[in-house]
Parts: structure tokens; C-alpha cells; sequence
């Protein structure tokens, strides 16, 4: 697949069929990825892939938290700025609305957030879900060069003709996760990204982008 393909057709796909990836597809995804850019080579990052017995049962608990109602962990790390101001708010709002109208979740529906959350814990339904974690020692350097590396793994997943969904959802369960997949309390939770293939005859949803003059200034040249 072209470069500018795989980026064009990468969206966060919130609905998954149950069709296994092989392992050998998920290796050469992985093993591509190690080239991602990281400053001084530090490859601050430990990924998890949590699929079969281990991902069913982690869904069960998350599940089972989010619809006992259940707050989630205390942040570890800010989602969102406290106060979103435009243009930020302006293009946040659009997403979410454009996001669960597409899931068939109505913004006035008094079950909305824990439908949401519902949704969320079981991976859309993916049958596996990566979890990236890096040690609390790392400053924001080494957190811009995770994001590097979790969006060439995407890239490389849309290569495989695969699909994915990066979620931060997971970082409300992280005591759930850390025990599943064993991670110790010196790491902290990024996210988790559910990967599969997409569930056919799901309308996909392609979010708006702001345009080029919004975001980049040439100068000089």
C-alpha cells in the first residue's frame, strides 16, 4: 500500500468483526515499527498484545465496571486540557457528535454514557488490543516519540489491511490492565489500540480535518 494510502485510509473504526489477525501478521507489524524515530534511541515503549482468553476476560471486568457505574481510576495524566477554547472546542465537539451519531447513540439519550462505556471496554468488538505502557521515569520527549511509534504502527497495520482504534478509554481501568498484562507500578498506560479487520456493512466515519492554513505556515521559500 502507497504511504499516502495507508494515511489517508488510518480512522479510529469502532466496529470490528470477530475474524482472528495471525500472529505472524501482528509480528511483522511490530517488528517493521522498531524503526519509528526515537530520540537518543531510548525506544522508551513497552507494548502488551492481549488477544483470546486473556482479552475476553479483560473485557468482562472492564464491562462489568462500567456498567456498575464505576468512575474509573484516578487520572494518571490529563486527556484534555481543563478549559478546550476554540478552535479546539469547536472541532472536539464536531468529532464526538459525528463519533456516536454513527453508533447510533443519541446525544439527548439518558443512557448515553454508559452505552459509551460499554462500547469502549469491549474493543468495538476487536479481538485484539495493544497496550502501550512507558516508564514513569520518561519526560515528554520520550512521549512524543511513543506517539511516533504507535502511529507507524497503525500505518503499518492499514498495510496489512488491518484496522485499528487508539484509546485512552483504557487509562480509566489501568489497575484492571496493568494486572492483566502484568505491568508494574514503576510504568504508566498511554493507551490501548484495538486492532482487527472492520465489520462489513458499518457505514465508516471519516471525521472532518481542519484545513492546511489553519495549521501550517510556510515561511520563506
Amino acid at each position: 500500500m502507497d504511504v499516502y494510502e495507508a494515511v489517508d485510509s488510518r480512522r479510529a473504526v469502532r466496529a470490528f468483526s470477530g475474524e482472528p489477525v495471525p500472529r505472524r501478521v501482528l509480528e511483522r507489524v511490530l517488528a517493521g515499527a522498531t524503526r519509528a524515530p526515537s530520540s537518543g534511541n531510548l525506544q522508551p515503549w513497552q507494548l502488551y498484545v492481549v488477544t483470546g482468553g486473556p482479552l475476553a476476560e479483560l473485557k468482562r471486568l472492564t464491562t462489568a465496571r462500567a456498567l456498575a457505574g464505576d468512575p474509573g481510576d484516578e487520572r494518571e495524566y490529563p486527556m484534555y486540557p481543563d478549559e478546550l477554547t476554540p478552535p479546539y472546542l469547536d472541532r472536539f465537539s464536531a468529532a464526538a457528535r459525528q463519533r456516536y451519531e454513527a453508533l447510533g447513540i443519541e446525544r439527548d439519550d439518558p443512557d448515553r454514557p454508559r452505552k459509551i462505556a460499554t462500547l469502549n471496554s469491549g474493543a468495538f468488538g476487536a479481538p485484539v488490543v495493544l497496550f502501550c505502557y512507558l516508564d514513569r521515569a520518561m519526560g515528554p520527549g520520550q512521549w512524543a516519540d511513543a506517539g511516533m511509534y504507535l502511529q507507524t504502527v497503525m500505518l503499518l497495520l492499514r498495510a496489512e489491511g488491518l484496522h485499528s482504534c487508539p484509546q485512552v478509554m483504557w487509562t480509566m481501568y489501568r489497575t484492571t490492565v496493568s494486572r492483566a498484562v502484568g505491568a508494574g507500578d514503576d510504568s504508566v498506560l498511554l493507551c490501548g489500540i484495538s486492532v482487527g479487520f472492520e465489520q462489513e456493512g458499518v457505514p465508516p466515519l471519516r471525521t472532518g480535518r481542519a484545513r492546511l492554513t489553519e495549521t501550517v505556515s510556510f515561511i520563506g521559500g
